[in-house]
């Protein structure tokens, strides 16, 4: 489980402070299959409380004080059940989001209808694996409280990855589940490839907890897993346990869910106040990966060598070099600008947008393999963007400031890179594109209004999770000024627009998808200022402002005598500086607060918009 909850100290019991016992883990001193059997022999002989102790416990030690309180110190009595299979995480903003709660041992039933009737005990490996003998079907350990109707909808299934395309379906309740939760197909590729069954999936927030309790139980019952081979899981082996395909998935969720309070919360009061003995993987992390992975690759990726940095643009720069070698797989690289470790590539070419104009900028890369192991730095490409007063981006977004992942469709808001509200609809924050990224379903992506215009709109978009192709409108100030297309799944496809042409105040929004079902990701949306040139005017295009970004003074330079207006205005379109000048001049500029400005010139009946930086 993830860390995010708002922990209620004055009513967590004083077991939550306890410590592993001092010696516990005293002869476990190997590694690999060696490991497991000394934590078999540490572990076992637990003290079976028999199945209905499981009640007073769930009761008194699975208690919702990690999420959703509506107030800090309730009254007695009124915590609710955690479930993993209902429980909807608020990143301890202390707003209850779950579509229901469960009461202990009041809301407990056998039977159901519906999700959300009552709450059972859900064995996490099925008791079929072991013909419900003891002290399996009572070893709290692998015993979690959740939603009846839920755990009837996973039933016997594994635990996997599910390909959307292809859920499961099933009367009283709906797939994905209330919170997420979701049955179908298991997703034959990346991590889960190698299984094509039917498997559950629970939401990002409790994969860790589940395969923890899979490396728990592969331990605690090695003298006798050799025998429950028939579940699709285990491979038959009392030392592996795992099959390959869901070992790796596991060892995934492992990772990519550490090990949280309630954890280590829960692990404690089933060895102090119930069984006597401890999962060794929520106390030591680690053991995960000496014990299933005792070699771990630590060879790095070669360096990648011939950078070179071509093609530029007012924005952007084009970057080509000679992909590195690995003595299993390169997985992506890194790419730094001036030191700084911005983007990342899967492939050897990346195109580098959102940059200023007239500008210098230098590039490396390092490799990266699947376990992390870094290369050295390639060589050294500097280029310098072109400064042709066009193209030039009046507002460009990363969203690298959205909120934290979710899996779930809800209306995201955040500050932009360059300030401004952004609103999206039926929306999730937990893919990535170039990094993060925000991915839209049947919803829509609102910027922040600002002024200078648009004149063309460039965004990149990948759809994931099966469907089809499809197309979003672009709006312009509530109109229709074209069409966003993203095709096959997992293709990346960049889409400008050119030649919209509005001035002063615009909303951008995207919205309409075609398919209301296909989620797409969306990510590095630019557009450029507005700019109203005719071919016998080029004044414009000759003046020259510089710096940028400016501290105090900025230089307007320009060949001719002849009269310009100009004007500063901030993201929201509020003008904040007017002057006319007929000749090159320095503007001072102290008196802007430090942000993203937007420099309007005007010469007759023609003008130009850039983007202005204020240190």
């Amino acid at each position: 489980m993830k860390q995010f909850y708002t922990l209620l100290l004055l009513l967590i019991s004083a077991t939550t402070f306890a410590q592993i016992p001092t010696g516990y883990y005293d002869t476990a001193t190997g590694t690999g299959y060696t490991l497991k059997t000394q934590l078999y022999n540490i572990i076992n002989n637990h003290n079976d409380q028999g199945y209905n102790a499981m009640d007073g416990f769930i009761s008194n030690y699975d208690l919702d004080l990690y999420y959703d309180q509506s107030i800090i110190n309730p009254p007695s009595g009124s915590y609710t059940i955690l479930d993993i299979y209902s429980e909807i995480p608020n990143d301890g903003d202390n707003t209850p989001n779950d579509p229901y709660n469960f009461s202990p041992t009041s809301d407990e039933c056998g039977n159901y209808t519906n999700e959300g009737d009552c709450y059972n005990k859900e064995h996490v490996i099925p008791q079929s694996v072991f013909s419900e003998a003891p002290p399996m079907k009572s070893d709290a350990h692998i015993l979690m409280p959740t939603d009846g109707r839920v755990n009837g909808f996973r039933g016997s299934y594994p635990f996997g990855r599910v390909d959307d395309n292809n859920l499961a379906s099933q009367s009283g309740i709906t797939n994905p589940t209330s919170n997420g939760s979701k049955l179908g197909g298991n997703l034959n590729s990346g991590y889960s490839s190698g299984y094509t069954g039917t498997v559950f999936e629970p939401i990002d927030e409790f994969k860790g907890d589940i395969a923890r309790i899979y490396f728990y139980f592969a331990t605690r019952y090695e003298n006798q897993i050799d025998n429950w081979g028939a579940y699709d899981m285990f491979d038959g082996s009392s030392d592996k346990v795992l099959d390959d395909t869901f070992l790796s998935i596991l060892m995934t969720w492992h990772e990519m869910d550490p090990v949280s309070q309630k954890e280590q919360d829960r692990n404690n009061n089933i060895y102090y106040n119930h069984q006597g003995n401890r999962n060794p993987f929520v106390d030591h992390q680690d053991w995960v990966a000496l014990i299933w992975n005792p070699t771990p690759d630590t060879e790095a990726p070669t360096d990648p060598t011939n950078l070179v940095a071509s093609n530029p643009t007012d924005i952007s720069i084009d970057l080509t070099w000679t992909a590195s070698t690995d003595n299993i797989a390169v997985a992506s690289y890194d790419i730094y600008i001036d030191g700084t470790n911005s983007y990342n590539s899967t492939t050897n070419t990346f195109t580098v947008t959102g940059l200023d104009p007239d500008t210098e900028y230098c590039f490396t890369i390092k490799a990266k393999d699947a376990t992390g192991n870094e290369s050295g730095f390639s060589n050294q490409a500097c280029e310098t963007t072109t400064n042709n007063g066009v193209g030039v981006n009046c507002l460009a977004e990363t969203f690298e400031n959205i909120p934290a992942n979710d899996g779930g469709y809800q209306t995201r808001n955040w500050t932009g890179d360059e300030g401004g509200n952004w609103i999206a609809t039926d929306a999730r924050t937990d893919q990535t594109l170039t990094n993060r990224a925000i991915t839209i379903r049947n919803g829509s992506l609102t910027a922040p209004t600002t002024s200078g215009g648009i004149g063309s709109l460039t965004v990149t978009t990948k759809r994931v999770f099966g469907g089809s192709g499809g197309t979003f409108n672009l709006k312009v100030n509530g109109n229709v000024v074209g069409t966003i297309i993203y095709g096959d799944q997992d293709v990346i496809q960049t889409t400008t627009i050119p030649n919209i042409n509005i001035e002063d105040n615009v909303t951008i929004v995207i919205d309409g998808n075609s398919v209301t079902s296909n989620r797409v990701v969306f990510d590095d949306l630019s557009w450029t200022c507005y700019t109203d040139l005719n071919v016998n005017d080029y004044h414009l295009n000759n003046i020259t402002i510089y710096p940028n970004p400016v501290s105090n003074i900025l230089n307007i330079q320009f060949n001719d005598s002849k009269e310009t207006q100009v004007e500063i205005y901030n993201i929201l379109g509020k003008r904040v500086f007017t002057k006319t000048i007929q000749q090159s001049q320095s503007i001072q500029l102290d008196n802007l607060n430090s942000g993203v400005y937007i420099l309007k010139l005007t010469q007759d009946n023609s003008t130009i918009s850039k983007k202005l930086i204020k240190r």
